[in-house]
């Protein structure tokens, strides 16, 4: 859903449908471009400045609003640490190498806008509550240790130095020092500032309708408003590059949406707030500059569907309530959903696909925010110089069909060669 502070609910898209009536924007599409990209939310506009600080001409079309699908559902952790699972190595090291790039990626972007995107760096808390969780973080923290990873075991007493507020039968956590965050909404107007500085355009609610295809290859994108040529065309549209819609049965790219709820609170002067993004084993909470407390967010297999339950509300309220009691006497302000891409194995899809001219970054899950420096320097290598580098290469879509490697590679070495100067 987008964000609209005047409106306090968020529900669904019937609300939305209200809020935003269908309009076009009102510049037309240009009839060429270098980089057309679908979708633009973090990942797709990541992408757009990098390519346009390039020096190339890149046109983003987006069926919505800018950020509307997972960007402004998010709840901006970069947590590679936290969000580590068992066979996760691959993905870790994709995760680690964002998260560097994530200080001078945000230096950049805040330079070029002159805006901030409410970065914080307290760090992250996992917490036990209760006995009963406690060997099961000592199990993530294990996990944590053998993969490297600089992270900390506190006893009860020393969460709550760190949190006061935190519900007394804390009885353990794991201090995350390098699991950041940002604000995703802050940083999604941000990449619409900057891109606009580097000259890129971005046509909301312009929805592609189809792939351009000329002898053999993707060729550029067709819209209401015609065709669009492109000598490169980037799908990142999120849970929505795998319903095939744009390819006719030529590829098959394992997506699928995977639905979260979330709702944001009011803190106040006599509620507080934390100071650190606090997990628990059924939510995550998540304080902002501006004085809101995110909590998210809940795991659905629903397809498409973004209506808001009264059950998934429930849940987020009762887990965030377990952790910190004060909540109760919080506003609650909004209540949206959003639908993450999910891909086969929980880990974006990115580069070169067997349809020569078309790339993919899509997949990402939860960690859209954390990986969208890694995804746009891995993109800008791909198109600028014919291959992506360092753990982006471990997750190209030939993954799921090794037959299809040397097509890939064959596309890679190609990407290149069309733009040559």
């Amino acid at each position: 859903m987008s964000w609209r502070p005047e409106t306090p609910f968020f529900v669904g898209d019937r609300l939305r449908a209200a809020d935003a009536p269908e309009r076009a924007d009102a510049r037309a599409q240009p009839s060429s471009t270098d980089v057309a990209i679908i979708g633009a939310g973090v990942i797709g506009l990541s992408i757009a400045w990098r390519l346009a600080a390039s020096g190339l001409a890149v046109t983003v079309f987006e069926r919505e609003e800018a950020g509307a699908g997972a960007s402004h559902a998010a709840t901006g952790m970069l947590a590679a640490a936290t969000e580590l699972e068992p066979g996760g190595d691959d993905l870790l090291a994709l995760a680690l190498e964002s998260q560097q790039q994530w200080p001078g990626f945000r230096a950049a972007l805040e330079a070029e806008a002159g805006m901030e995107i409410d970065y914080r760096d307290e760090g992250t808390l996992e917490i036990a509550l209760g006995r009963d969780e406690v060997e099961r973080l000592r199990f993530r923290h294990r996990l944590q240790t053998r993969a490297g990873l600089a992270t900390q075991w506190l006893d009860g007493a020393c969460v709550r130095a760190r949190e006061p507020a935190l519900r007394p039968s804390v009885s353990a956590g794991i201090f995350c020092p390098g699991d950041h965050q940002v604000d995703p909404r802050r940083l999604v107007a941000v990449l619409l500032r900057a891109l606009a500085a580097r000259g890129g355009v971005v046509l909301e609610r312009l929805p592609v309708l189809a792939l351009d295809r000329a002898g053999g290859r993707v060729t550029g994108v067709v819209t209401r408003q015609g065709v669009c040529r492109a000598t490169t065309v980037v799908l990142a549209n999120g849970a929505w590059a795998g319903t095939g819609e744009l390819f006719g049965g030529a590829l098959a790219v394992p997506v699928r949406p995977l639905k979260g709820q979330a709702l944001a609170l009011r803190a106040s002067a006599r509620t507080g707030i934390p100071a650190h993004v606090v997990w628990t084993e059924q939510v995550h909470l998540a304080p902002k500059a501006d004085g809101r407390l995110i909590v998210g967010a809940t795991v659905e297999e629903c397809g498409f569907d973004r209506a808001v339950s009264a059950g998934g509300v429930f849940a987020l309220l009762e887990g965030a309530r377990r952790a910190l009691p004060s909540i109760e006497d919080m506003e609650i302000e909004a209540i949206w959903t959003g639908l993450r891409p999910t891909s086969d194995d929980d880990a974006p899809i990115l580069g070169a696909t067997a349809l020569a001219g078309l790339a993919l970054a899509t997949g990402h899950h939860r960690n859209g925010i954390l990986l969208a420096p890694v995804t746009a320097q891995a993109i800008r290598d791909l198109v600028v110089a014919g291959a992506m580098s360092g753990a982006a290469q471990r997750f190209g879509l030939a993954r799921f069909a090794p037959a299809e490697a040397s097509k890939v590679r064959y596309q890679e070495t190609s990407h290149a060669a069309q733009h040559q100067r």
